[in-house]
């Protein structure tokens, strides 16, 4: 190992952790690495920002933009939907084709899109069939991942193996419609173990029969005031029994504008004007405010009638990737005079606030529990910040030429598969066309991109050129090579198929799936010529298994996406995903030979 290699290892092995702690966003740790690199000398800096004008960088770009000029028609939602009602007599079958529609959708809509989509229609198909969403959101985001590894453009994975491989001198790039060789088996696979088998595992966390109930999942962080006339003035939490009466948890206690209490406070006595910090659900905090005279932040009276007035609505809200509430604290972002609307309650899951809600710093899918006017609620929906877990409208949007948005992207999928035109090209005409037939706005294209995902992957594609020209790639490929070469010669093919798939879904369960496949794809290379292999089947192999994250709600974004809303908990995704994974990983390593090739 040379000093070169070392210290290569080592800056991977930072980002790693620096990506699984978080303490750095994924796009800014991207960059750090970057960084580095490019102060160390391993790149020039015209190498250093090679990765802005990748192809594969581009064409992920203008995905975006087609997938937001497909939400926009509405026609996903309407056709899925009544899909749905065709089916609507079996739960099984309903379930069923609801998912395989959904898989289907993500093969050519960016799967981040989809899920931002479906969320809503997911928790309506609950309620009709009287189960927990908590049963369907994790299927609803495997189903997703499991639908983009269809096509070249199903998933940003896809397009950046193909870039690098492409860059490598292979003489025939990835197909548009290669992957759905495997592609199709593996989602037939998938649905089979998502119907039958991962409803038995998956947990029940929450009721949806009415209003109030739908909020029972727990984890909400909300203040609530006591009144002079409350019953808790001169008594103790344990006085009045708050934990056990009402199942909600006083975490701090915060007195005259700039007291925090945070130890003994069950045994701690109350005064008026006292500002209570309670962990629960909403229903639970609407008991305690009735018996316990204390009002929920700004004095609004919350019963059940007023919730279900026509004017005033209560919904839940997941805040977006793209939001630019992010990194801000509602008090910053003047959340109320912005929105027309206020916070009741926020929860994150995994951590416990233990302060006031105005001051804590939001983070992209932090769930908000939001009041106010039907028309102002409507209004975060089209702000692109929220996805409102409500009611859904599933009809189709026909705004003047919103047909031409689905010819563009039939079109631009048809050139790129019969050779035509390269994607980047097919989906750059395509998006010209639509913002010059005024389909979208320029505004509109420029917020559908989510540019973390770009500056993450563009910071990174030069990552993996060091990986390949310091000689890293070719060592850990050594370290494989003489590990399969300890077993008997026919296996050895099979054997390094297993190791290179296994990497990559343990790597990718804890990073960035674009991270791995940068990292793990010039590896593949490596190694697979090394010992005298095609290295094609092993290419796919990077790409299925980098896409595969089932295990880890952090592993892939669709998965993250669905933890708030389902009320799930990390143990949750060990249990349903991880045998997932291992099928898949079995499945890999006996099936792609056989499509492929060794």
């Amino acid at each position: 190992m040379t000093s070169s290699i070392a210290i290569v290892l080592a800056l991977l092995a930072c980002g790693f952790v620096l990506f699984v702690t978080e303490l750095f966003s994924i796009d800014v740790t991207a960059i750090l690495l970057l960084t580095i690199l490019l102060l160390l000398g391993y790149l020039s800096p015209s190498e250093a920002i090679s990765g802005f004008s990748n192809p594969a960088v581009i064409t992920i770009a203008l995905l975006f933009i087609l997938s937001h000029a497909l939400e926009k028609t509405g026609l996903l939602e309407y056709l899925v939907v009544r899909i749905n009602r065709l089916t609507s007599q079996s739960k099984p079958l309903g379930k069923t084709v609801y998912l395989l529609a959904i898989g289907f959708a993500s093969a050519v809509v960016n799967n981040t899109a989809i899920v931002a989509i479906f969320i809503p229609v997911t928790i309506r198909m609950a309620q009709k069939f009287k189960i927990s969403p908590s049963k369907l959101l994790i299927p609803l985001s495997y189903a997703a991942i499991l639908g983009g590894t269809l096509t070249l453009v199903g998933t940003s994975t896809n397009l950046l193996v193909n870039s690098i491989y492409s860059a490598s001198g292979a003489v025939k790039p990835l197909g548009m419609f290669e992957f759905t060789k495997y592609g199709l088996i593996l989602l037939g696979i998938g649905l089979i173990y998502i119907v039958i088998i991962a409803p038995k595992i998956l947990p029940s966390r929450s009721i949806t029969s009415s209003l109030t109930r739908s909020y029972h999942l727990g984890g909400y962080l909300t203040e609530m005031r006591i009144s002079k006339k409350s019953p808790l003035v001169g008594n103790t939490c344990l006085d009045r029994g708050i934990n056990y009466n009402y199942d909600v948890m006083v975490l701090s206690i915060y007195r005259d504008n700039k007291e925090l209490i945070s130890r003994n406070i069950r045994r701690k006595k109350l005064k008026t004007g006292d500002v209570l910090f309670v962990r629960g659900t909403l229903e639970n905090f609407l008991r305690m405010k009735e018996v316990e005279k204390v009002s929920l932040l700004t004095d609004e009276k919350l019963t059940q009638k007023e919730l279900e007035q026509e004017d005033n609505v209560l919904v839940e809200c997941l805040l977006s990737d793209q939001s630019n509430l992010i990194g801000n604290s509602l008090m910053t972002a003047n959340f109320r005079r912005r929105f027309g609307a206020f916070i009741l309650a926020i929860r994150r899951e995994g951590t416990i606030f233990r302060k006031k809600i105005a001051h804590i710093i939001l983070n992209a899918f932090d769930t908000l529990l939001v009041y106010g006017p039907v028309n102002k609620i409507e209004g975060l929906s089209k702000s692109g910040d929220f996805i409102v877990l409500g009611e859904v409208k599933t009809e189709l949007r026909k705004q003047q030429f919103w047909w031409m948005t689905i010819v563009v992207i039939l079109g631009a999928i048809t050139f790129t598969a019969l050779g035509i035109m390269p994607i980047v090209k097919s989906a750059m005409t395509g998006v010209v066309i639509l913002l010059v037939f005024g389909v979208l706005t320029p505004q509109e294209s420029y917020q559908s991109i989510h540019w973390k995902v770009i500056v993450l992957i563009a910071a990174l594609i030069p990552v993996g050129t060091v990986i390949q020209s310091s000689g890293t790639a070719d060592w850990i490929g050594g370290l494989i090579t003489s590990v399969v070469q300890l077993t008997p010669s026919e296996w050895q093919p099979r054997v390094l198929l297993a190791l290179i798939y296994l990497i990559t879904m343990i790597l990718t369960e804890v990073s960035s799936n674009a991270a791995t496949a940068i990292i793990m794809t010039p590896i593949a290379l490596a190694v697979s010529q090394q010992m005298g292999f095609e290295p094609r089947t092993f290419i796919f192999a990077v790409a299925f298994a980098a896409s595969a994250s089932f295990i880890t709600p952090v592993g892939y974004q669709t998965n993250l996406m669905v933890y708030g809303p389902g009320g799930y908990k990390f143990i949750d995704y060990i249990k349903v995903g991880l045998p997932l994974a291992v099928i898949f990983w079995i499945s890999a390593i006996f099936i792609l030979p056989l499509i492929w090739g060794i």
